[in-house]
């Protein structure tokens, strides 16, 4: 949306258009007005068909309670066929008629819900999508290609949302109720996963999915990705014969080396004990003889220790951190290791950062969807007081095209980095002209 049309949008509608009429906006369906503000506080009204279905999934819940043995051992086909059974017999107890079709919706929507992912099944199995937020029961958005769209799928109730999420957070021993209303998650896939319910989610339950590709990303892909496919990409180079430990909150870094060891956090219990933080594991993971420590984000105490490792031997560790730019990174990382309580002056944590930190890769969202790493750069040490970096390449907007699109082209900034002659000497063999500034391409709508 343009400058003009969020100018236009905040002067109210358009006179011309007969009140309570819908108008549907670019990428909006026509099938359904608009809900509103992102806001599900009141629910559409259900079709007499989903509130049968309600029914019948009550029922088949006691049934499959009672009568399914959770202690042995079921193959997946093996569980679907009993269900099916069962649903058959709910469905005649009931006394419901239903025509062919009509009973293999309902088959399809309880085999769903009760073995997958209800309503959204077919979204985290589409490849084309890459996030699903789901906004309380009757309101999903998708995002394909950097872009958010509403979907026309919806839940048949908050008991259903509810379900699903469940499902989700038991199967990696989490929980999530109202003394514990937010919990990272993950699916059997490595997608992403965070939930947060009332009472903290004043609308409904809020399920948000990062989808990650089934195939692990290669050094091509990376145009388009965001910041924890890029580490996954860069982790890939580490050598097959040193020893990996990740440590994550939810373990979603997918590495081929064979020598690879995967650590998670865990939250506190019912009873508030037995909590285990990414700081914690990060200590430890500097006791498993480590030749790399790959950290999936860095918000907390655990950035000092993270600079510890890095600063004793074990080169070539990766991490991320959210800022707006290289530089607010290592300012971000000042503040985060402050965070750990250490009693130490501004300049020894500067020393230990410039020490620690040799490049930091800058992504960003750019105003038309697509991610772009769009600044490589090089710490070069402390002078005075302040940790000094030079960029090494750049991304440069050039304009927007007619489409929305960003245009641009990726240049080196003509600097030679300080760290050329170790690869010169370590035998990577990259040529001088790699760092030479490529000239604007003009007409082509940039890179």
């Amino acid at each position: 949306m343009s400058l003009l049309d969020r100018v236009q949008k905040q002067q109210g509608p358009d006179p011309s258009v007969p009140e309570g009429a819908y108008v549907p906006q670019a990428g909006q369906p026509a099938a359904r007005p608009p809900q509103g503000r992102m806001n599900t506080a009141s629910a559409r009204p259900r079709t007499p068909f989903e509130q049968t279905t309600e029914r019948v999934k009550v029922r088949l819940q006691a049934r499959l309670i009672e009568e399914i043995d959770q202690t042995e051992e079921q193959s997946q086909d093996e569980t679907a066929a009993r269900i099916v059974e069962l649903l058959d017999a709910v469905v005649a107890e009931l006394g419901l008629t239903m025509t062919k079709l009509e009973k293999q919706k309902l088959q399809d929507s309880v085999l769903h819900d009760f073995l997958g992912l209800g309503p959204i099944e077919s979204l985290v199995n589409d490849p084309a999508i890459t996030e699903i937020m789901v906004n309380g029961p009757n309101q999903v958005f998708v995002e394909q290609k950097g872009k958010l769209t509403l979907s026309s799928i919806q839940f048949e109730s908050d008991s259903q949302l509810r379900r699903v999420i469940d499902r989700i957070v038991s199967t990696i021993g989490r929980r999530i109720d109202e003394s514990s209303p937010m919990v990272d998650a993950r699916l059997k896939d490595g997608s992403r996963v965070n939930v947060i319910i009332p009472p903290l989610a004043l609308n409904g339950a809020i399920l948000t999915i990062r989808k990650f590709s089934k195939t692990p990303y290669m050094i091509n892909d990376l145009i388009g990705s965001g910041k924890t496919t890029t580490l996954n990409v860069l982790s890939s180079f580490i050598p097959e014969e040193e020893r990996i430990v990740t440590v994550e909150d939810a373990a979603e870094l997918q590495l081929n080396q064979d020598h690879v060891v995967t650590l998670e956090s865990r939250p506190a219990n019912v009873e508030g004990r037995g909590r285990i933080a990414i700081r914690d594991l990060v200590v430890n993971a500097l006791r498993m003889r480590p030749d790399r420590i790959v950290v999936g984000e860095c918000r907390g105490g655990e950035a000092l220790d993270m600079l510890q490792a890095m600063n004793t031997g074990h080169d070539g560790s990766l991490t991320t951190i959210h800022a707006n730019s290289p530089h607010d990174s290592l300012n971000r990382l000042e503040t985060l290791v402050l965070m750990a309580g250490a009693e130490l002056p501004s300049r020894a944590i500067r020393e230990q950062i410039s020490s620690a930190i040799n490049v930091i890769v800058q992504q960003s969202r750019l105003r038309d969807g697509q991610r772009k790493v769009i600044a490589i750069s090089e710490v070069i040490g402390l002078h005075g007081d302040q940790i000094k970096t030079q960029d090494i390449f750049v991304f440069k907007q050039t304009g927007v095209g007619e489409d929305g699109r960003v245009q641009g082209y990726f240049t080196p900034t003509g600097i030679m980095p300080k760290y050329f002659d170790h690869m010169q000497s370590s035998g990577e063999g990259v040529s001088k002209d790699l760092f030479k500034p490529v000239p604007d391409p003009a007409g082509k709508g940039g890179a």
